[in-house]
Protein backbone atom coordinates (compact mmCIF):
# COMPACT_ATOMS: atom_id res chain seq x y z
CA UNK A 1 0.00 0.00 0.00
CA UNK A 2 2.92 2.47 0.93
CA UNK A 3 4.49 1.81 -2.95
CA UNK A 4 0.98 2.47 -4.20
CA UNK A 5 0.55 5.99 -2.41
CA UNK A 6 4.07 6.70 -3.83
CA UNK A 7 3.33 5.97 -7.21
CA UNK A 8 -0.67 7.28 -7.17
CA UNK A 9 -2.11 6.56 -10.96
CA UNK A 10 -1.56 9.94 -13.96
CA UNK A 11 -4.23 11.85 -14.82
CA UNK A 12 -6.38 11.22 -12.36
CA UNK A 13 -9.43 13.44 -13.01
CA UNK A 14 -9.42 14.30 -9.16
CA UNK A 15 -6.06 15.25 -8.72
CA UNK A 16 -6.02 17.34 -11.94
CA UNK A 17 -8.83 19.03 -10.81
CA UNK A 18 -7.19 20.14 -7.04
CA UNK A 19 -3.75 20.80 -9.05
CA UNK A 20 -5.71 23.55 -11.12
CA UNK A 21 -7.60 25.09 -8.62
CA UNK A 22 -4.14 26.64 -7.29
CA UNK A 23 -4.55 28.52 -9.73
CA UNK A 24 -7.82 29.41 -9.12
CA UNK A 25 -6.51 30.36 -5.47
CA UNK A 26 -3.54 32.22 -6.22
CA UNK A 27 -4.44 34.50 -9.05
CA UNK A 28 -6.63 36.67 -6.47
CA UNK A 29 -3.02 37.74 -5.45
CA UNK A 30 -2.26 38.65 -8.94
CA UNK A 31 -5.11 40.51 -9.72
CA UNK A 32 -6.47 41.80 -6.72
CA UNK A 33 -3.29 42.78 -4.99
CA UNK A 34 -0.39 43.14 -7.32
CA UNK A 35 -2.54 45.05 -10.55
CA UNK A 36 -4.93 46.61 -8.58
CA UNK A 37 -4.47 47.66 -4.76
CA UNK A 38 -1.19 47.57 -3.41
CA UNK A 39 0.43 49.75 -5.49
CA UNK A 40 -2.02 52.87 -5.61
CA UNK A 41 -2.57 52.51 -1.48
CA UNK A 42 1.33 51.97 -0.68
CA UNK A 43 1.48 54.95 -2.39
CA UNK A 44 -0.63 56.86 -0.42
CA UNK A 45 0.40 55.97 2.70
CA UNK A 46 4.50 56.77 1.62
CA UNK A 47 2.81 60.21 0.43
CA UNK A 48 1.90 60.85 3.58
CA UNK A 49 5.04 60.09 5.43
CA UNK A 50 7.07 61.95 3.06
CA UNK A 51 9.03 65.08 3.35
CA UNK A 52 7.97 68.18 1.61
CA UNK A 53 9.65 67.75 -1.18
CA UNK A 54 8.13 64.07 -1.58
CA UNK A 55 11.07 62.15 -0.50
CA UNK A 56 11.27 59.11 1.93
CA UNK A 57 14.73 58.49 4.13
CA UNK A 58 15.43 54.56 4.03
CA UNK A 59 18.23 53.45 5.69
CA UNK A 60 20.13 56.00 4.61
CA UNK A 61 18.79 56.54 0.88
CA UNK A 62 16.35 59.04 -0.18
CA UNK A 63 13.75 57.84 -2.73
CA UNK A 64 10.44 59.39 -4.03
CA UNK A 65 7.14 58.34 -2.36
CA UNK A 66 5.82 56.66 -5.32
CA UNK A 67 8.85 54.79 -5.87
CA UNK A 68 7.94 52.58 -2.79
CA UNK A 69 5.94 49.82 -4.62
CA UNK A 70 8.21 49.44 -7.44
CA UNK A 71 11.16 49.10 -5.13
CA UNK A 72 9.52 46.45 -3.36
CA UNK A 73 8.50 44.84 -6.40
CA UNK A 74 11.71 44.73 -7.62
CA UNK A 75 13.54 43.41 -4.39
CA UNK A 76 11.02 40.68 -4.40
CA UNK A 77 11.90 39.12 -7.26
CA UNK A 78 15.52 39.80 -7.20
CA UNK A 79 15.22 37.57 -3.87
CA UNK A 80 13.70 35.37 -6.51
CA UNK A 81 16.43 35.04 -8.62
CA UNK A 82 18.60 33.90 -6.25
CA UNK A 83 16.27 31.86 -4.13
CA UNK A 84 14.10 30.27 -6.48
CA UNK A 85 16.61 27.67 -7.88
CA UNK A 86 17.85 26.54 -4.68
CA UNK A 87 14.68 25.99 -3.42
CA UNK A 88 13.73 23.79 -6.34
CA UNK A 89 16.96 22.05 -5.84
CA UNK A 90 16.01 21.41 -2.31
CA UNK A 91 12.59 20.33 -3.30
CA UNK A 92 13.64 17.68 -6.13
CA UNK A 93 16.34 16.03 -3.48
CA UNK A 94 14.29 15.83 -0.76
CA UNK A 95 11.34 15.23 -2.36
CA UNK A 96 9.43 17.79 -0.29
CA UNK A 97 8.03 19.28 -3.08
CA UNK A 98 4.28 19.04 -1.40
CA UNK A 99 5.67 19.83 1.41
CA UNK A 100 6.89 23.25 0.21
CA UNK A 101 4.46 23.83 -1.90
CA UNK A 102 2.28 24.20 1.41
CA UNK A 103 4.60 26.47 3.08
CA UNK A 104 5.20 28.92 0.75
CA UNK A 105 1.16 28.91 -0.03
CA UNK A 106 0.77 29.29 3.89
CA UNK A 107 3.51 31.86 4.44
CA UNK A 108 2.21 34.27 1.29
CA UNK A 109 -1.23 33.90 1.88
CA UNK A 110 -0.46 34.53 5.53
CA UNK A 111 1.49 37.77 4.81
CA UNK A 112 -1.14 38.92 2.28
CA UNK A 113 -3.74 38.96 5.42
CA UNK A 114 -1.55 40.54 7.69
CA UNK A 115 -1.72 44.01 5.08
CA UNK A 116 -5.18 44.51 6.27
CA UNK A 117 -3.11 45.80 9.04
CA UNK A 118 -1.74 48.31 6.94
CA UNK A 119 -1.77 51.90 7.82
CA UNK A 120 0.71 55.10 7.56
CA UNK A 121 2.55 54.26 10.89
CA UNK A 122 3.00 50.70 9.64
CA UNK A 123 3.85 51.18 5.50
CA UNK A 124 7.51 50.30 6.02
CA UNK A 125 6.17 47.04 7.41
CA UNK A 126 3.71 46.84 4.75
CA UNK A 127 5.91 47.09 2.24
CA UNK A 128 8.10 43.77 3.77
CA UNK A 129 5.03 42.01 4.19
CA UNK A 130 4.49 42.74 0.36
CA UNK A 131 8.01 41.46 -0.16
CA UNK A 132 7.26 38.62 1.52
CA UNK A 133 3.96 37.31 0.15
CA UNK A 134 4.84 38.25 -3.21
CA UNK A 135 8.45 36.09 -2.95
CA UNK A 136 6.15 33.24 -1.95
CA UNK A 137 3.95 33.86 -4.09
CA UNK A 138 6.73 32.65 -7.02
CA UNK A 139 8.14 30.10 -4.68
CA UNK A 140 4.88 28.06 -4.61
CA UNK A 141 4.34 28.17 -8.42
CA UNK A 142 8.01 26.89 -9.05
CA UNK A 143 6.51 23.25 -6.95
CA UNK A 144 2.75 24.11 -8.22
CA UNK A 145 4.14 24.16 -11.64
CA UNK A 146 6.29 21.02 -10.73
CA UNK A 147 3.76 18.89 -10.67
CA UNK A 148 2.37 18.92 -14.15
CA UNK A 149 4.45 16.42 -15.63
CA UNK A 150 3.87 14.35 -12.42
CA UNK A 151 -0.09 14.24 -13.24
CA UNK A 152 -0.94 14.33 -16.69
CA UNK A 153 0.79 12.51 -19.96
CA UNK A 154 2.49 14.28 -22.43
CA UNK A 155 -0.85 14.40 -25.05
CA UNK A 156 -2.48 15.69 -22.42
CA UNK A 157 -0.24 18.26 -20.33
CA UNK A 158 -0.86 20.92 -23.20
CA UNK A 159 -5.38 20.86 -22.45
CA UNK A 160 -4.35 20.71 -18.52
CA UNK A 161 -2.10 23.30 -18.11
CA UNK A 162 -4.52 25.58 -20.38
CA UNK A 163 -7.34 24.67 -17.71
CA UNK A 164 -5.05 25.99 -14.82
CA UNK A 165 -4.39 29.07 -16.99
CA UNK A 166 -8.23 29.52 -17.11
CA UNK A 167 -9.19 28.93 -13.62
CA UNK A 168 -6.70 31.34 -12.44
CA UNK A 169 -8.22 34.36 -14.95
CA UNK A 170 -11.85 33.10 -13.59
CA UNK A 171 -10.84 32.80 -9.70
CA UNK A 172 -8.77 36.19 -9.88
CA UNK A 173 -11.52 37.76 -12.34
CA UNK A 174 -14.55 36.76 -9.97
CA UNK A 175 -12.64 38.30 -6.89
CA UNK A 176 -11.56 41.43 -8.33
CA UNK A 177 -15.19 42.15 -9.46
CA UNK A 178 -16.28 41.24 -6.12
CA UNK A 179 -14.21 43.59 -4.47
CA UNK A 180 -15.14 46.57 -6.85
CA UNK A 181 -18.12 46.08 -6.16
CA UNK A 182 -16.84 46.62 -2.04
CA UNK A 183 -14.47 49.15 -3.32
CA UNK A 184 -17.29 51.12 -5.06
CA UNK A 185 -20.15 51.42 -2.11
CA UNK A 186 -18.06 51.44 0.85
CA UNK A 187 -17.40 55.39 1.83
CA UNK A 188 -14.07 54.53 3.88
CA UNK A 189 -11.81 54.27 1.00
CA UNK A 190 -8.64 53.41 2.69
CA UNK A 191 -10.57 50.48 4.49
CA UNK A 192 -12.15 49.33 2.06
CA UNK A 193 -8.53 48.95 0.07
CA UNK A 194 -7.51 46.98 2.92
CA UNK A 195 -10.08 44.49 3.36
CA UNK A 196 -9.75 44.05 -0.50
CA UNK A 197 -5.74 43.19 -0.20
CA UNK A 198 -6.61 41.01 2.89
CA UNK A 199 -9.38 39.35 1.20
CA UNK A 200 -7.15 38.17 -1.51
CA UNK A 201 -4.94 35.96 1.22
CA UNK A 202 -8.35 34.07 2.22
CA UNK A 203 -9.29 33.68 -1.03
CA UNK A 204 -5.71 31.95 -1.59
CA UNK A 205 -5.44 30.21 1.93
CA UNK A 206 -8.44 29.14 1.66
CA UNK A 207 -9.66 27.66 -1.86
CA UNK A 208 -5.38 26.16 -1.93
CA UNK A 209 -6.50 22.98 0.83
CA UNK A 210 -8.54 21.82 -1.84
CA UNK A 211 -4.92 21.46 -3.94
CA UNK A 212 -3.60 20.58 -0.78
CA UNK A 213 -6.31 18.17 0.00
CA UNK A 214 -5.94 16.15 -3.64
CA UNK A 215 -2.77 16.49 -4.78
CA UNK A 216 -0.65 13.67 -3.44
CA UNK A 217 3.71 13.05 -2.89
CA UNK A 218 5.38 11.34 -6.02
CA UNK A 219 8.11 9.52 -3.50
CA UNK A 220 9.13 9.02 -0.09
CA UNK A 221 10.50 11.74 1.70
CA UNK A 222 14.48 11.27 1.30
CA UNK A 223 16.67 11.56 4.58
CA UNK A 224 20.00 14.24 4.56
CA UNK A 225 23.72 12.33 3.64
CA UNK A 226 25.31 12.51 7.21
CA UNK A 227 26.91 15.97 7.61
CA UNK A 228 25.02 17.45 5.30
CA UNK A 229 21.95 20.27 5.43
CA UNK A 230 19.19 21.12 3.23
CA UNK A 231 20.69 24.10 1.99
CA UNK A 232 24.25 22.49 1.15
CA UNK A 233 22.81 19.62 -0.69
CA UNK A 234 20.52 22.38 -2.68
CA UNK A 235 24.02 24.25 -3.79
CA UNK A 236 25.43 21.29 -4.57
CA UNK A 237 22.42 19.74 -6.88
CA UNK A 238 21.81 23.23 -8.42
CA UNK A 239 26.20 23.17 -8.84
CA UNK A 240 25.69 19.64 -10.94
CA UNK A 241 22.99 21.11 -13.06
CA UNK A 242 24.84 24.16 -14.02
CA UNK A 243 28.11 21.72 -14.83
CA UNK A 244 25.54 19.71 -16.80
CA UNK A 245 23.82 22.12 -18.60
CA UNK A 246 25.41 21.27 -21.98
CA UNK A 247 23.86 18.39 -22.13
CA UNK A 248 20.08 20.46 -23.11
CA UNK A 249 21.05 22.67 -25.42
CA UNK A 250 17.46 22.75 -27.10
CA UNK A 251 16.03 23.64 -23.29
CA UNK A 252 18.02 26.00 -22.69
CA UNK A 253 17.47 28.01 -25.95
CA UNK A 254 13.70 27.66 -25.13
CA UNK A 255 13.94 29.27 -22.27
CA UNK A 256 15.65 32.06 -23.67
CA UNK A 257 13.32 32.27 -26.29
CA UNK A 258 10.76 32.18 -23.44
CA UNK A 259 12.82 35.08 -21.36
CA UNK A 260 12.56 37.25 -24.67
CA UNK A 261 9.11 36.82 -25.93
CA UNK A 262 7.46 36.52 -22.26
CA UNK A 263 8.70 40.23 -21.47
CA UNK A 264 7.27 41.19 -24.30
CA UNK A 265 3.86 39.98 -23.52
CA UNK A 266 4.37 40.95 -19.57
CA UNK A 267 5.32 44.67 -20.92
CA UNK A 268 2.67 44.90 -22.96
CA UNK A 269 -0.18 43.90 -20.07
CA UNK A 270 1.36 46.19 -17.92
CA UNK A 271 2.05 49.55 -19.62
CA UNK A 272 -1.69 48.89 -21.27
CA UNK A 273 -3.28 51.20 -18.59
CA UNK A 274 -0.73 53.94 -19.13
CA UNK A 275 -1.58 53.97 -22.84
CA UNK A 276 -5.25 53.78 -22.49
CA UNK A 277 -5.07 56.87 -19.84
CA UNK A 278 -2.67 58.97 -21.49
CA UNK A 279 -2.64 58.40 -24.86
CA UNK A 280 -6.60 57.49 -25.52
CA UNK A 281 -7.81 59.43 -22.48
CA UNK A 282 -9.96 56.89 -21.26
CA UNK A 283 -11.20 56.84 -17.60
CA UNK A 284 -10.03 54.98 -14.91
CA UNK A 285 -13.88 53.37 -15.12
CA UNK A 286 -13.54 52.21 -18.33
CA UNK A 287 -10.00 50.76 -17.95
CA UNK A 288 -11.22 48.70 -14.66
CA UNK A 289 -14.02 46.97 -16.77
CA UNK A 290 -11.19 46.31 -19.54
CA UNK A 291 -9.52 44.64 -16.84
CA UNK A 292 -12.56 42.52 -16.27
CA UNK A 293 -12.97 41.82 -19.53
CA UNK A 294 -9.60 40.08 -20.62
CA UNK A 295 -10.40 38.03 -17.23
CA UNK A 296 -13.46 37.00 -18.37
CA UNK A 297 -12.47 36.40 -21.72
CA UNK A 298 -8.80 34.73 -21.40
CA UNK A 299 -10.52 31.89 -19.07
CA UNK A 300 -12.39 30.71 -22.94
CA UNK A 301 -9.22 31.85 -24.62
CA UNK A 302 -7.11 29.65 -22.37
CA UNK A 303 -9.40 26.38 -22.99
CA UNK A 304 -9.30 27.77 -26.98
CA UNK A 305 -5.31 27.79 -27.72
CA UNK A 306 -5.51 23.95 -25.28
CA UNK A 307 -7.57 22.72 -28.47
CA UNK A 308 -5.71 24.49 -30.56
CA UNK A 309 -3.06 22.68 -29.72
CA UNK A 310 -4.48 19.63 -29.78
CA UNK A 311 -4.83 20.11 -33.57
CA UNK A 312 -2.21 22.03 -34.61
CA UNK A 313 0.48 21.01 -31.73
CA UNK A 314 1.87 23.06 -28.94
CA UNK A 315 4.68 24.60 -30.27
CA UNK A 316 2.88 25.90 -33.65
CA UNK A 317 -0.41 27.37 -31.43
CA UNK A 318 2.41 29.34 -29.30
CA UNK A 319 4.00 30.21 -32.58
CA UNK A 320 0.18 31.91 -33.99
CA UNK A 321 -0.28 33.40 -30.66
CA UNK A 322 3.82 35.12 -31.07
CA UNK A 323 2.69 36.47 -34.26
CA UNK A 324 -0.65 37.82 -33.45
CA UNK A 325 0.76 39.54 -30.20
CA UNK A 326 3.65 41.55 -32.75
CA UNK A 327 0.56 42.28 -34.83
CA UNK A 328 -1.32 43.86 -31.31
CA UNK A 329 1.86 45.93 -31.08
CA UNK A 330 2.02 47.21 -34.68
CA UNK A 331 -2.29 47.90 -34.17
CA UNK A 332 -1.26 50.34 -30.95
CA UNK A 333 1.10 52.21 -32.66
CA UNK A 334 -0.80 52.68 -36.07
CA UNK A 335 -4.40 52.68 -35.09
CA UNK A 336 -6.89 53.43 -32.41
CA UNK A 337 -6.57 57.51 -33.55
CA UNK A 338 -10.16 58.42 -34.45
CA UNK A 339 -11.59 60.34 -31.96
CA UNK A 340 -14.95 60.37 -33.61
CA UNK A 341 -17.99 59.21 -31.43
CA UNK A 342 -19.40 55.98 -32.34
CA UNK A 343 -23.15 55.86 -32.89
CA UNK A 344 -25.32 54.50 -29.73
CA UNK A 345 -21.81 53.29 -27.85
CA UNK A 346 -21.36 57.33 -27.13
CA UNK A 347 -18.01 57.02 -27.09
CA UNK A 348 -14.92 57.64 -29.24
CA UNK A 349 -13.98 54.96 -31.99
CA UNK A 350 -10.28 54.88 -31.08
CA UNK A 351 -11.55 53.76 -27.45
CA UNK A 352 -13.87 51.09 -29.32
CA UNK A 353 -10.65 49.76 -30.60
CA UNK A 354 -8.84 49.50 -27.88
CA UNK A 355 -11.74 47.52 -26.72
CA UNK A 356 -11.66 45.72 -29.29
CA UNK A 357 -7.92 45.22 -29.65
CA UNK A 358 -8.15 44.27 -25.83
CA UNK A 359 -10.36 41.77 -26.67
CA UNK A 360 -7.51 39.87 -28.98
CA UNK A 361 -5.14 40.56 -26.28
CA UNK A 362 -8.00 38.42 -23.59
CA UNK A 363 -7.59 35.26 -26.36
CA UNK A 364 -3.80 34.69 -26.59
CA UNK A 365 -3.43 35.79 -23.45
CA UNK A 366 -4.17 32.39 -21.32
CA UNK A 367 -3.06 30.26 -23.97
CA UNK A 368 0.63 31.58 -24.72
CA UNK A 369 1.26 31.07 -21.10
CA UNK A 370 0.00 27.75 -20.83
CA UNK A 371 1.26 26.77 -23.69
CA UNK A 372 4.53 27.59 -22.77
CA UNK A 373 4.56 26.21 -19.47
CA UNK A 374 3.39 22.50 -20.91
CA UNK A 375 5.99 22.61 -23.65
CA UNK A 376 8.35 23.53 -21.34
CA UNK A 377 7.62 20.40 -18.69
CA UNK A 378 8.51 17.93 -21.72
CA UNK A 379 11.82 19.19 -22.21
CA UNK A 380 13.17 18.79 -18.71
CA UNK A 381 14.30 15.02 -16.55
CA UNK A 382 11.93 13.36 -14.02
CA UNK A 383 12.68 14.08 -10.80
CA UNK A 384 14.64 17.68 -11.65
CA UNK A 385 11.16 19.53 -12.67
CA UNK A 386 11.19 21.79 -9.43
CA UNK A 387 14.88 22.80 -10.14
CA UNK A 388 14.46 23.26 -13.69
CA UNK A 389 10.68 25.28 -13.54
CA UNK A 390 12.75 27.26 -11.04
CA UNK A 391 15.10 28.70 -13.82
CA UNK A 392 11.26 28.76 -15.82
CA UNK A 393 10.35 31.23 -13.24
CA UNK A 394 13.27 33.05 -13.10
CA UNK A 395 13.22 33.47 -16.84
CA UNK A 396 9.71 34.93 -16.37
CA UNK A 397 10.43 37.31 -13.44
CA UNK A 398 14.33 37.78 -13.55
CA UNK A 399 14.55 39.77 -16.87
CA UNK A 400 11.26 41.37 -16.43
CA UNK A 401 12.84 44.66 -16.43
CA UNK A 402 13.64 44.41 -20.23
CA UNK A 403 10.83 44.97 -21.79
CA UNK A 404 10.16 48.23 -19.34
CA UNK A 405 13.12 49.43 -19.93
CA UNK A 406 12.73 49.67 -24.37
CA UNK A 407 9.99 50.81 -23.78
CA UNK A 408 10.66 53.85 -21.00
CA UNK A 409 13.88 54.65 -23.01
CA UNK A 410 11.86 55.04 -26.30
CA UNK A 411 9.43 56.96 -24.75
CA UNK A 412 12.31 59.34 -23.18
CA UNK A 413 13.82 59.77 -26.66
CA UNK A 414 11.16 60.18 -28.78
CA UNK A 415 8.39 61.31 -26.28
CA UNK A 416 5.78 58.78 -27.73
CA UNK A 417 3.92 55.95 -26.03
CA UNK A 418 2.95 54.27 -29.55
CA UNK A 419 6.61 54.48 -30.58
CA UNK A 420 7.42 52.95 -26.95
CA UNK A 421 5.33 50.13 -27.62
CA UNK A 422 6.38 49.65 -31.31
CA UNK A 423 9.25 49.21 -29.90
CA UNK A 424 8.50 46.00 -28.07
CA UNK A 425 8.30 44.07 -31.40
CA UNK A 426 11.68 43.59 -31.28
CA UNK A 427 10.84 41.49 -28.13
CA UNK A 428 8.46 39.28 -29.79
CA UNK A 429 10.46 38.94 -33.04
CA UNK A 430 13.91 37.93 -31.00
CA UNK A 431 11.74 35.53 -29.51
CA UNK A 432 9.99 33.89 -32.10
CA UNK A 433 13.24 34.05 -34.02
CA UNK A 434 14.85 31.68 -31.49
CA UNK A 435 12.34 29.38 -30.67
CA UNK A 436 11.89 28.25 -34.54
CA UNK A 437 15.08 26.65 -34.21
CA UNK A 438 13.97 24.99 -30.99
CA UNK A 439 13.64 20.94 -31.62
CA UNK A 440 11.19 19.47 -29.32
CA UNK A 441 11.79 16.10 -29.96
CA UNK A 442 15.35 16.33 -29.29
CA UNK A 443 14.73 18.60 -26.29
CA UNK A 444 12.59 15.79 -25.14
CA UNK A 445 15.19 13.16 -26.19
CA UNK A 446 17.84 14.48 -24.45
CA UNK A 447 15.79 15.26 -20.92
CA UNK A 448 15.33 11.50 -21.10
CA UNK A 449 18.82 10.75 -21.90
CA UNK A 450 19.87 12.53 -18.36
CA UNK A 451 17.32 10.64 -16.08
Amino acid sequence: MATAAMHPPINDKREIFGWTMYDWANSAFSTTVITVFMGPYLTSLAKTAADANGYLNLLGFSIQYNSLFTYCVSISVLLQVFILPVLGAIADFSHLRKRMLMLFALLGSAATILLFFLVKETYLLGGLLFILANLSFGASIVFYNAYLPDIASEERRDSVSSAGFALGYAGGGLLLLLNLVLFTVMKDGALAARICIASAGLWWLGFSQITFGTLRPRHAARQLPPGESYLTVGFKQLGSTFREINKFPQTVRYLIAYLFFNDGIQTVIVISAVFAAEELGMSSTSRILVILMIQAVAFFGAYFYGWLAGKIGALRALISSLIIWSAVVVYAFAGMKSTAIVGGLKIEQRELEFWLLALVVAIILGGSQALSRSLFSQMIPKGREAEFFSFYEVSERGTSWIGPFIFARVNDIFRSLRLGILSLIVLFIVGLAILLTVNVPRAIKEAQAAE
